[in-house]
């Protein structure tokens, strides 16, 4: 069972659990800020089909890394070969739904058949050829993320601050973009290479936390701290700060449970976290939470009942 006092008494004293709370933490930080973008621009499915795209640049990159250098190349390609599959993924669904009769969300199912097909066949291919660091592949498919180093946590930290940097350099145009993009492109912005620019970020954001949770969790990070810091607050600002918060504990909090509790995978506990958050957020939060909706609605019931019909006085109609 979680206990406080054991939470900080690993918290301080064993290296791997500060390690992997300080990766999972930066992870869901970085994905809760790139995500409220998703959530707002209703693109949560476009993370999804990036997410699992993503293996077929990760699978890609290992097999060209493996015949140019051995498996120290090869597992270095990784992440730079996520990233490109999840750029490739985006540019396919946007030519397919520019080129011909097919809408968007048919061109998205076909992506995802396409490059996750191919990332699981590629993903078996190599597994059967022994190849060597293949064992490596399935932690960016169900995620592993007590298996950080100090050079994984460098790594994410490097492109979780490109990533918010970001986002911070071009607040403005993502927010006017987001909001009001007619109006934007009205005063001259490059809307197509925001847009480009945006999805980029957020392919970094997935990218990040493949480690951690995983191709197939990893979209629960972006669009559960988003969700859920939506209902607390109307400010794109503030809720970016609170989706940052709602994944940072996410993050935590998963780790330790992983630590604390036998044979209890940390990515799938984060996902749940963030999750909890969403429902939490969804029944309390005091404006547009299902309790308070129900209390508003039960005043308004109370002050414009009409009032009851009396006969004057002394009878007769």
């Amino acid at each position: 069972m979680f206990d406080i006092v054991t939470f900080f008494q690993l918290m301080f004293s064993d290296h791997t659990l500060r390690v992997v709370s300080l990766g999972t933490a930066m992870v869901g930080a970085v994905s809760g800020v790139l995500g409220c973008y998703a959530y707002l621009r209703k693109q949560a499915m476009m993370g999804a089909i990036v997410a699992h795209a993503s293996l077929f640049g990760i699978t890609t990159a290992f097999l060209l890394g493996t015949a140019l250098g051995g498996s120290v190349l090869a597992m270095q390609l990784v992440l730079p070969g996520a990233f490109l599959g999840g750029v490739l993924a985006m540019a396919f669904v946007s030519l397919v739904v520019h080129t011909t009769p097919l809408k968007a969300d048919a061109a998205m199912g076909l992506a995802v058949a396409i490059f996750f097909g191919a990332g699981i066949a590629l993903l078996r291919m190599i597994q059967s050829l022994s190849l060597m660091g293949h064992r490596g592949l399935r932690d960016f498919l169900f995620g592993q993320a007590a298996t950080m180093t100090n050079a994984d946590i460098r790594t994410i930290a490097v492109l979780a601050v490109v990533a918010i940097g970001i986002s911070l350099l071009f607040w403005k145009e993502f927010k006017l973009h987001t909001f009001d993009r007619d109006f934007a492109a009205g005063i001259g912005y490059p809307m197509h290479r925001l847009d480009q620019l945006l999805l980029a970020t957020i392919v970094l954001a997935i990218v990040i936390g493949l480690r951690t949770v995983g191709v197939i969790l990893i979209v629960s990070l972006l669009v559960c701290p988003a969700a859920a810091a939506r209902q607390w607050t109307k400010s794109l600002s503030g809720m970016a700060a609170l989706s940052a918060v709602f994944g940072l504990v996410s993050g935590i909090v998963g780790a330790t449970l992983s630590a604390m509790v036998r044979n209890l995978p940390t990515g799938p506990v984060i996902a749940l976290t963030a999750t909890a958050f969403v429902f939490l957020s969804l029944f309390f939060a005091p404006h547009r939470g299902v309790i308070a909706r129900a209390l508003r609605r039960a005043r308004n019931r109370k002050h414009l009942r009409p009032p009851e019909a009396t006969l004057p006085v002394g009878g007769g109609v």
